[in-house]
């Protein structure tokens, strides 16, 4: 703890802290600090109230100045910069950190008591009264205010209706009475004005998905009335306001439908209208091929207008990644009502394509926890819409350099480099025997086909080839669900140019060896993900990851043995084994000011099968680094309670069939662009099988003490949803340690984007 008093972080803290304590020598005079407001209900006469404390306090939430370890940094640096003479570093720091004071002489509480009362009222709890209380600091200079709410009974309803109107003639009428089926306004529900709100644009929403196209939500009233009760029971009455416009009153169908594939802002002289299943597709010259496109809408003649589907054809062809604009625009047709009580609509689609070529380029500075860092340059090229059906192809060219300039072994010097060359082309739709677009109505699938070849040299070590293809498909069930499967997923890795260092490292562990020795992997694979995070700093709620993968099944059908027993196809030892891994993820949300808790919880299992030893190197399980437990460097973990006689190298030993991790992290703001976090991760890699070679690296029951720990703090920048990451983290326990706690073990890494 000594050592822990004596650093230069903590040092700095403390000088913050004591220098921001003279704050208040820079409040003018006549002027206090808000410190915010607190709520006081009398819960004991009324329980379950707590939702309306939640809406009371978010009325009157007002501004603060936030405090870091106890201490306002920002009001600080603020007054600092505003002085006669700041100098650069205080605006500097005000720029950066500085906030704005708040004062509580600019709080109006009157009108706050007022808004309370409104919000008593709106939420049925007529005739309440508040009351308001002033509390002075005189100390820290600062006033807070606390509001007694003396709450009345509140109002609860009796029924809910539709009240006859000179529409009940209409058949807009019936669809409204069928809509109340569907509320959520049941008998006894307390009288609230956002669920009245909320129920007038459901049932608007309702009318037009049944085509009424010139509905309003405004068109509806409702009228509660108490006279028949004296319990403080209501009745609810529905209607539909006078002197609606008649064209609102009746459904709409569309019928006719024109899709503009090449819509520009310059464009003035006509083009040629190519009819193609009912719809018309206007271009000048075929720039996107119709029986490509149109299974991309969903808005067909004849069919009553939908604005669900609108969306939905809009979300579709925005997914093309095509078209950087879709605009889709309806036009009444006449101004007449038909003999069936129907009106007309021309619907227009409009669609702005993006550049069809272009080229990205990439330079990077690379380091790792594993201490190695270099540069790395790459070359991205794009063709959109390639054969005119919105495909997509993808070039990229990259190379890297990478030396391990520091560290605590014999590693220091080693160096890698890295040369790949990958192609893609996707199509934005299911290329399959059978056509089974149609069946999908949130979104079309798409077929990959990907192809690479990677080059790796690392020094005083070996070469590694490797080439790849693989054909898939990827589709969204719905906003939160999407799945990619890849039937044909081909290796072939070839190991070549190996030092007699490493091959000592290979003869020292015929484990490893045979998990390089498998050239050829032939697999399948399938990812699951259901996501509700759509927002790191935002978003609250649950993330799920489930992948499969499984190779030589298939190819088991035409393998054979060779001399040694092992598998082999064409001449090439292959890989047999599946492997399974579950990812779950939770974030909640603690307040309104980006307070969240994240867990993770991960665990994975690999298992050779029949004739083969070991899972191919580059599909173990490894733990360690950034985006896993912190406190140790990557793949420095494990396999079990193995522990490596010298660092030189170890990594290679050091992975896994099984992997167990779990995380815990707190996350805060600090300033409007940087967040901090404490957090914690614990976690492991084992092996199915016993190895000579990794003593104490195979899973047993006793497997959690056998689990990596470790704490720590991290600071993230994060600017629109690009984020950098420091996370300095510490080990508490070692796989075959107890429980320890020394700061002369910790890591510092350096990501980009969260952990999870």
């Amino acid at each position: 703890m000594v050592k822990l008093l004596k650093s230069p972080l903590c040092i700095l803290i403390s000088l913050l802290m004591l220098s921001s304590c003279s704050v208040k020598k820079y409040i003018p005079d006549g002027k206090t600090l808000y410190t915010g407001a607190e709520i006081e209900i009398d819960k004991k006469k009324y329980k379950n109230v707590n939702q309306l404390e939640d809406k009371l306090k978010s009325a009157i939430s007002r501004n603060t100045n936030s405090k870091f370890l106890g201490a306002r940094l920002g009001l600080y640096f603020h007054y600092k910069a505003n002085r006669e003479k700041p100098g650069f570093i205080n605006k500097f720091l005000d720029k950066q950190l500085g906030e704005d004071p708040y004062y509580f002489e600019d709080i109006d509480i009157d009108l706050t008591e007022e808004i309370l009362e409104n919000r008593l009222q709106n939420n049925g709890y007529f005739g309440s009264a508040v009351k308001s209380t002033v509390v002075n600091d005189s100390i820290d200079l600062s006033t807070s205010v606390k509001y007694s709410i003396a709450i009345e009974e509140p109002y609860k309803l009796k029924t809910y209706q539709l009240e006859k109107t000179i529409a009940d003639t209409l058949q807009i009428y019936e669809e409204i009475l069928s809509s109340l089926k569907l509320s959520d306004i049941k008998e006894n529900n307390l009288f609230s004005l956002d669920q009245l709100k909320s129920e007038r644009e459901r049932i608007d929403q309702y009318l037009k998905e049944r085509g009424y196209y010139n509905f309003n939500s405004d068109f509806l009233i409702f009228e509660a009335d108490s006279s028949a009760y004296d319990n403080r029971k209501f009745d609810l009455y529905l209607r539909l306001k006078t002197q609606v416009p008649e064209k609102s009153l009746v459904p709409y169908v569309v019928d006719e439908v024109n899709i503009h594939p090449n819509r520009r802002l310059s464009d003035e002289k006509s083009k040629d209208t190519l009819a193609y299943k009912g719809f018309n597709f206007i271009q000048d010259s075929v720039f996107f091929k119709p029986k490509h496109l149109r299974p991309y809408v969903l808005i067909e003649p004849g069919k009553t207008y939908s604005p669900k589907l609108s969306r939905y054809t809009s979300r579709r062809l925005s997914s093309l990644r095509t078209y950087k604009f879709v605009n889709i625009e309806y036009t009444e047709k006449d101004t007449l009502t038909d003999q069936n009580g129907k009106r007309h609509l021309k619907a227009d689609i409009f669609l702005s394509p993006m550049n069809k070529r272009s080229l990205r380029l990439e330079l990077q500075a690379v380091t790792k926890s594993n201490n190695f860092a270099g540069p790395n340059l790459s070359a991205i090229y794009s063709n959109r819409n390639l054969f005119q059906g919105g495909e997509l192809l993808r070039l990229s060219l990259s190379a890297g350099y990478e030396q391990q300039f520091f560290g605590q072994t014999d590693d220091q010097g080693l160096s890698s480099i890295q040369l790949g060359l990958d192609a893609s082309l996707i199509f934005p739709r299911l290329i399959f025997p059978i056509d089974l677009n149609e069946k999908f109505e949130y979104a079309l699938p798409k077929t990959k086909v990907s192809l690479g070849s990677n080059f790796l040299s690392r020094t005083q070590l070996y070469t590694l080839n490797s080439l790849s293809s693989s054909f898939g498909y990827i589709w969204e069930g719905n906003r939160y669900v999407r799945h990619q499967f890849t039937p044909i997923n081909l290796e072939y890795v070839s190991l070549g140019n190996t030092t007699d260092e490493f091959e000592e490292i290979l003869d020292n562990n015929p484990f490893l060896r045979r998990s390089f020795d498998q050239q050829f992997i032939a697999s399948l694979n399938y990812n699951f993900t259901y996501s509700e995070i759509f927002d790191q700093a935002t978003s609250e709620g649950l993330y799920f990851g489930f992948n499969y993968d499984m190779a030589g099944n298939l190819i088991n059908l035409f393998g054979s043995k060779n001399d040694e027993g092992n598998n082999e196809f064409i001449g090439l030892e292959y890989a047999h084994y599946f492997k399974v891994d579950v990812d779950f993820r939770y974030h909640l949300k603690l307040d309104q000011n980006r307070q969240k808790l994240v867990g993770r919880l991960f665990a994975g299992m690999g298992q050779p099968v029949g004739t083969t030893e070991s899972l191919p190197f580059v599909k173990q399980f490894f733990s360690g680094g950034p985006y896993s437990v912190r406190a140790f460097r990557i793949r420095s973990l494990g396999p079990g309670t193995f522990s490596p006689e010298d660092g030189s190298n170890s990594f290679f030993d050091q992975s896994g069939d099984i992997k167990l991790e779990a995380n815990l992290e707190y996350r805060f703001p600090i300033t409007k662009y940087l967040n901090g976090a404490f957090f914690s991760d614990m976690g492991n890699v084992w092996l199915v099988n016993k190895n000579e070679a990794t003593p104490g690296g195979k899973f047993t029951s006793d497997f959690i003490n056998e689990m990596g720990a470790g704490i720590g703090f991290g600071l993230r920048v994060d600017i629109q949803g690009f984020v950098i990451r420091f996370d300095l983290a510490t080990p508490v326990k070692e796989p075959s340690t107890s429980w320890r706690f020394e700061t002369s073990d910790s890591v510092l890494n350096f990501a980009i984007g969260y952990p999870f």
